[in-house]
């Protein structure tokens, strides 16, 4: 794999989980501001959401990369109307202004509450249609039957959902922490706040794993009735980097079944503060390092029939 492919890597593996998170996020902070009162539900939100422009713009400036030359950028967009690149640049960079306008709204309370929350809806769709685009570059490319298959844009948004519950959860027990550290973290209400986010999040892991469990021996068995090309690429998987493979699949179980369910079951109350964090952020580490060994054998699996 060439240093091109691997910024594909860390760009889209940066996109969806920013665009997972920023999803998460929003649901969290509907439903904390529910239960406890906006003020409360700010405290620990407002803290998460700088942990998600930053993942985006690494994303963004290490897949220009992939272009070879960096002044090639700008007409990278110009196809709009015939090309998913272009729309996943577009929506690319549209996700990631109104990320930021949300942002410094909501960091400031500059406008009322209906107007962050458009902003945020905003980007929000923006965000899945970054996804969709992402997916779609790969899917429409028939000569590649390791990618033009509905399991591209369905392991895509898994990976959306899966990363972005786990670093939602991650970026609350360090906001937390944090709030702990200045003293203002000791109500029943960040507590309660806290451990039912925590306990949502390891359930959204937890469903996005059995689906990521039935998507991949679905996945095998079309390679391996799909043609000769086809059946390269499961070669690929299985046989020159079965090791990777198998590891991928260990380090998702562990990280997004055992440690996301131990979770669910310490975060009661949040009151074993020290484990919960641990576990968090392990079954975020795990999840994180799994996902990137997953994108790098989608590209590793390339066979293509003739020329694209």
């Amino acid at each position: 794999m060439n240093v091109s492919e691997l910024a594909l890597v860390v760009f889209t593996i940066a996109a969806q989980m920013s665009v997972g998170a920023f999803l998460v996020l929003g649901g969290v902070h509907f439903f904390a501001t529910r239960f406890a009162g906006a003020e409360e539900a700010d405290k620990l939100s407002d803290l998460a959401l700088l942990a998600i422009g930053p993942v985006l713009a690494l994303g963004l400036l290490v897949s220009v990369l992939h272009l070879g030359n960096p002044l090639n950028a700008p007409r990278a967009i110009m196809h709009l109307s015939t090309s998913w690149l272009s729309r996943e640049i577009l929506f690319g960079i549209l996700f990631a202004g109104f990320g930021f306008l949300f942002a410094i709204l909501q960091w400031r309370k500059i406008g009322s509450p209906a107007l962050r929350t458009g902003v945020a809806l905003i980007a929000a769709a923006l965000g899945v249609g970054l996804v969709f685009s992402m997916a779609m570059v790969y899917y429409s490319l028939p000569a590649v039957p390791a990618w033009n298959t509905w399991v591209t844009p369905a392991s895509f948004f898994t990976t959306t959902l899966l990363l972005g519950a786990l670093a939602i959860s991650a970026a609350f027990v360090a906001a937390y922490a944090y709030l702990n550290i200045r003293n203002q973290a000791q109500s029943e209400k960040q507590r309660a706040i806290l451990a039912i986010t925590l306990r949502w999040m390891a359930l959204i892991s937890l469903v996005m794993l059995g689906l990521h469990f039935v998507i991949q021996p679905l996945y095998l068995a079309y390679l391996a009735v799909s043609g000769p090309t086809a059946e390269v690429s499961a070669s690929i998987l299985i046989q020159q980097f079965g090791v990777l493979f198998a590891t991928r699949q260990v380090l998702l179980f562990l990280g997004a079944g055992v440690f996301s369910l131990f979770t669910y079951m310490v975060a009661r109350d949040a009151k074993n503060f020290r484990l919960v964090s641990t576990l968090a952020y392990t079954a975020f580490a795990l999840v994180l390092v799994g996902e990137v060994i997953g994108r790098y054998l989608f590209y590793a699996s390339f066979a293509r029939i003739g020329p694209l």
